[in-house]
């Protein structure tokens, strides 16, 4: 009985900084045995691998066909070889390589950044009080205005609803002369 071949590809995962140099490797899990070896290259794992990677100035494919399989050798990286690298031997694929090329940080750099957005998110947390403040404020002056239009009078009027006329400079009319005698009953009309 005949074991399916099975492609171990080693490392998983590579995280550098451009200019540096990769080496994949890619295994077959029977020796020697002939097999062909061919490199592919996809963005994410779960895409399938269609750019097939040919030999060039900065990548380099060995095959060692009857021994340990091959392997890519990638010299001066560039942000845009990032990727997941698989290789593929007789028709069987590998597990991948995924690499991820960043550039360098600066610290200096990446620390103003920092204090700059802190003090940023400060700033709107001051002026997302102050805002707060001044809508609670006058909420509360118009509530008070409200309430004092609607207050009631302290004192109670005797002439509430009759017109109040003035007479020659006193501050209301003279009312004796409607007064009747104590005692005595209105008259009816």
């Amino acid at each position: 009985m005949k074991v399916a071949l099975q492609v171990i590809q080693k490392p998983r995962f590579y995280g550098l900084t451009p200019g540096h140099t990769v080496i994949i490797y890619c295994l077959p899990s029977e020796k020697y045995m002939a097999s062909s070896v061919q490199w592919y290259k996809t963005d994410k794992y779960d895409e399938n691998p269609e750019r097939e990677i040919k030999a060039g100035p900065r990548f380099k494919i060995y095959n060692t066909a009857w021994t340990t399989g091959g392997l890519l050798n990638i010299t001066d990286l560039h942000i845009e070889d990032k990727g997941v690298y698989f290789c593929q031997i007789n028709n069987t694929w590998g597990s991948g390589t995924e690499l991820q090329v960043v550039r360098p940080v600066n610290q200096a750099e990446a620390l103003y950044r920092t204090q700059m957005k802190d003090a940023l998110i400060i700033l709107q947390g001051l002026l997302l009080s102050v805002c707060i403040a001044a809508v609670l404020l006058r909420k509360r002056k118009l509530s008070e205005k409200n309430d004092s239009l609607y207050e009631e009078p302290e004192t109670d009027h005797i002439y509430e609803g009759l017109t109040i006329e003035t007479c020659g400079g006193g501050l209301y009319e003279e009312l004796s002369v409607y007064a009747q005698a104590e005692g005595a009953e209105a008259p009816w009309e």
